[in-house]
C-alpha cells in the first residue's frame, strides 16, 4: 500500500484507522473520504481530505486519479438500527457504494478492504463458536447487504481477480468516537455514562451475550489482513473475527469494579430482537491460521483502559 483512500473516515472506525494508516504510511500517503459528517480534528489536521460520496463513482474516481490511489479502505455504511429504520436507503447506500469501489478497483487495479458483520448471521446460525461456513440468513437489511456484500466480493475475486479483503467484524469499543447506531454500541455508551456518574438505561437485556471486540485489535487486524501476501488469503468473501464475548451484566460488573456507585437499569426495545438473532461466539480460527491474527485485549483490560482514557477526555 503506497496510496490510501478511506471512505468513511469520520465513522467509529474510519476516524482511528486513518491515523494508524498514516502513523504506519505517512500523513500524505492516506487521504480521508468525507461525505456530510466531518472527522475529528486530529484527522483534518494530519493528512490531506477529500469530498467522496460513497453513490457517486465519478467523484470517487476523480480522487482515485488524483492521488493515483493504490489501496481502498470503504468503510462507509448505515447500521443496523438505523438501517432497520430506512432499509431503502441501507441496500442502496451499502450495495450501491460497495459496487461502485469493485468497478474502480477493477479497471485501476486496486486492492480493497470492505467490512462485512456478525450481522450476517441469523438466528438460523448456530450461536456458540459460529463456524466460518455456516448458514447466513439475517433477518435485518443492515446483514442482509453484507451477506450480499461478501458474495459480490468473491464474485468480483473470481470474476475480475479484484484483491477485495474481508472481516466479520463483532461489535467494536473505543473511547474515541460516539455511538453510531448500532445494535452493540451499548458497550461503548455505557462507559460514557459511569463516567459521567449518570445511570445507564440499557436497550438490552443483561444476558445478552455478543462477541465483542476493542478498537486496537480491530484496527490490528484490519491493517493486517491488507499487509498479508495474497496467497495467504484464501476467504474471499469474509474471515470471521474475535476477540471475546460478554453480556451487558458481565461489563457493568467490570465497571462496578471501579465505580462502585455507577447504576444500570434494562429495558429493551427493537434492538433485543436483532442482539437474539446474532451469535454468542465466534470460531475465528481460519484467519488465526491463514495469516496469524491474534487479539490482544480481554474483557478486564479493555475496560480498564476505556475508563483510564475516557476519565482523561471527559473530566
Amino acid at each position: 500500500m503506497k496510496k490510501i483512500l478511506v471512505i468513511g473516515s469520520a465513522g467509529q472506525i474510519g476516524t482511528e484507522l486513518v491515523l494508524e494508516l498514516r502513523n504506519k504510511y505517512g500523513n500524505e500517503n492516506v487521504i480521508a473520504g468525507i461525505n456530510r459528517t466531518m472527522p475529528s480534528d486530529e484527522v483534518r489536521n494530519s493528512g490531506p481530505m477529500e469530498t467522496v460520496n460513497a453513490m457517486n463513482i465519478d467523484e470517487i474516481e476523480n480522487v482515485v486519479k488524483k492521488y493515483e490511489i493504490d489501496s481502498i479502505f470503504h468503510l462507509a455504511s448505515l447500521l443496523s438500527a438505523v438501517g432497520e429504520q430506512k432499509p431503502d436507503l441501507a441496500w442502496s447506500v451499502n450495495m450501491g457504494g460497495l459496487k461502485n469501489i469493485l468497478d474502480l478497483a477493477k479497471k485501476y487495479n486496486i486492492k480493497v478492504f470492505w467490512p462485512s458483520s456478525i450481522a450476517c448471521f441469523g438466528p438460523t446460525t448456530p450461536r456458540e463458536n459460529t463456524p466460518q461456513k455456516t448458514i447466513l440468513e439475517p433477518n435485518t437489511m443492515y446483514g442482509v447487504t453484507k451477506v450480499a456484500g461478501e458474495l459480490m466480493c468473491n464474485y468480483y475475486f473470481n470474476k475480475f481477480d479484484v484483491d477485495v479483503r474481508s472481516l466479520r467484524y463483532p461489535g467494536i469499543i473505543s473511547y474515541k468516537t460516539l455511538p453510531g447506531g448500532g445494535t452493540t454500541d451499548y458497550a461503548i455508551d455505557i462507559f460514557f455514562k459511569a463516567i459521567k456518574g449518570e445511570e445507564y438505561v440499557c436497550f438490552l437485556n443483561e444476558n445478552s451475550t455478543l462477541p465483542m471486540m476493542y478498537m486496537p485489535d480491530a484496527i490490528k487486524a484490519t491493517i493486517d489482513i491488507m499487509e498479508a501476501d495474497k496467497e495467504k488469503i484464501k476467504i474471499r468473501t469474509s474471515y470471521n473475527l474475535a476477540a471475546v464475548s460478554f453480556s451487558p451484566n458481565e461489563i457493568y460488573n467490570e465497571i462496578v469494579k471501579y465505580m462502585p456507585d455507577f447504576k444500570i437499569k434494562y429495558i429493551p426495545d427493537f434492538r433485543q430482537k436483532i442482539a437474539d438473532s446474532w451469535p454468542k461466539s465466534i470460531d475465528d480460527s481460519s484467519a488465526r491460521q491463514d495469516w496469524n491474527w491474534k487479539h490482544a485485549f480481554n474483557l478486564s483490560k479493555m475496560t480498564e483502559d476505556m475508563l483510564f482514557n475516557l476519565k482523561k477526555i471527559l473530566k
